[in-house]
């Protein structure tokens, strides 16, 4: 593990896979040196880190010189195993042309005609979780709300039955977790196990959909998906299962992290809190700040293609690129007082959601829940206080909170 400090004289030594406990729960300190003294950082596996914005924001650009294919890297981790199968078959993993297509399928179901529909259950399902916190006064932000939003709107969107959503959780966590720069023998095995239940459930609910298909207004990706692969013009049932689980483990899981983050941040900031309840207009851009402060994607990861340079290092075709987004976000080239947290700057042209031919498809549906669910906390619990500490699992590439209990009625 990484048991020195890290300092402007040792930064060249920094080891993203030996990282301690402490660095990954506050790592920005941390990546501030390294953006200023080794924003290039040679691995000792001959990868590099990167820091700056710039330099991250160059390579999500250009999709034909960095590639997103993860066959090659996933391998040595994964072996065949069913997650190599999963991660090298969802959408986020691949290029062109693959991407395309299961881009040009899910589409539709992220138009702003869809999100418009979206809007009112969303703010149904807020307003219910709301009212049944505030019976009981004090609640888990992250079990009691910010996972259930997104985990009910993602299994509506897939049409996946309420009363069957109770494992989606932890197979998302097992799933994701997987992709962590450190894992155990055990914890790889709890994340195979758990993309073959997923995959089971998602087949017997895939038979029962064709026994009983839904009506004609329902929004569902998942039949969606399976009518077009049956007119010729879609996904195989492995590609289809896949993404419907990559569905929900992104739509979830990320969005989930962005509202226990915010809350946390507007624990932190009670200056900040105070103006989004004196000026709720500015809900928009707090919701853009907290996805730049607080990136629920801390880190991503590219292939170089063919010799580049980049920050002035020569890149060898081939190298692996570890793309710090959390770095990125807090680099005072592009952001102005980069340490401060202000629900009001403008620009914002974070990389949160990533850059280019893969910025995140759902970015729409997770900026539209983060907003509503910060707009009615506010307005039913203004005055909402800390009723424990912020607990964070030890995770570097998602910022993820585990635990973060608030009295609402203080």
């Amino acid at each position: 593990m990484l048991f020195v400090i890290l300092t402007s004289r040792n930064a060249r030594e920094f080891v993203l896979g030996q990282i301690d406990r402490a660095f990954a729960q506050d790592p920005y300190a941390g990546y501030r040196i390294l953006r200023e003294h080794a924003p290039v950082c040679r691995q000792p596996d001959g990868s590099y880190v990167l820091t700056r914005y710039e330099d991250i924001r160059q390579v999500m650009s250009d999709s034909v010189s960095y590639s997103s294919d993860k066959h090659i890297d996933f391998k040595p981790r994964f072996g065949d195993s069913p997650l190599f199968e999963h991660h090298t078959t969802s959408l986020v993993f691949n290029d062109p042309p693959v991407h395309t297509r299961v881009r040009r399928l899910l589409g539709p179901f992220f138009a702003a005609r869809t999100l418009r529909q979206m809007e009112g259950s969303i703010g149904r399902m807020v307003d219910q979780l709301l009212t049944q916190a505030g019976l009981r006064g004090q609640i888990d932000i992250v079990k009691d709300f910010a996972l259930v939003i997104p985990l009910n709107l993602i299994g509506d969107l897939l049409g996946v039955p309420y009363e069957e959503r109770e494992p989606l959780q932890r197979w998302a966590n097992l799933i994701l977790g997987a992709l962590e720069p450190v894992r155990t023998a055990s914890q790889l095995a709890e994340g195979n196990r758990a993309v073959e239940e997923f995959k089971d459930y998602l087949r017997d609910l895939i038979t029962r959909k064709r026994a009983r298909p839904p009506g004609a207004v329902d929004i569902d990706v998942l039949w969606a998906l399976l009518e077009a692969s049956e007119a010729g013009d879609g996904l195989t049932e492995l590609e289809i299962l896949h993404n419907a689980i990559f569905m929900l483990n992104a739509g979830h899981d990320t969005t989930g992290s962005l509202i226990a983050n915010g809350i946390d941040l507007l624990l932190r900031h009670p200056e900040s809190r105070a103006r989004l309840v004196a000026e709720p207009a500015l809900m928009k851009s707090a919701v853009e700040e907290m996805l730049r402060f607080e990136s629920p994607l801390q880190i991503g990861n590219r292939r170089a293609l063919r010799d580049s340079l980049i920050g002035g290092h020569a890149i060898p075709a081939g190298t692996f690129l570890h793309l710090v987004i959390a770095a990125g976000n807090r680099d005072p080239l592009q952001f102005p007082d980069p340490e401060g947290f202000d629900v009001g700057r403008e620009p914002n042209r974070h990389l949160a959601f990533a850059h280019g031919i893969h910025t995140c498809a759902g970015n729409s549906v997770a900026r539209i829940e983060a907003q509503i669910a910060f707009t009615k906390i506010l307005a039913r619990f203004p005055n909402f206080s800390r009723a424990g500490p912020t607990i964070r699992p030890h995770r570097t590439r998602f910022r993820v909170v585990e635990e973060l209990r608030v009295d609402l009625n203080a």
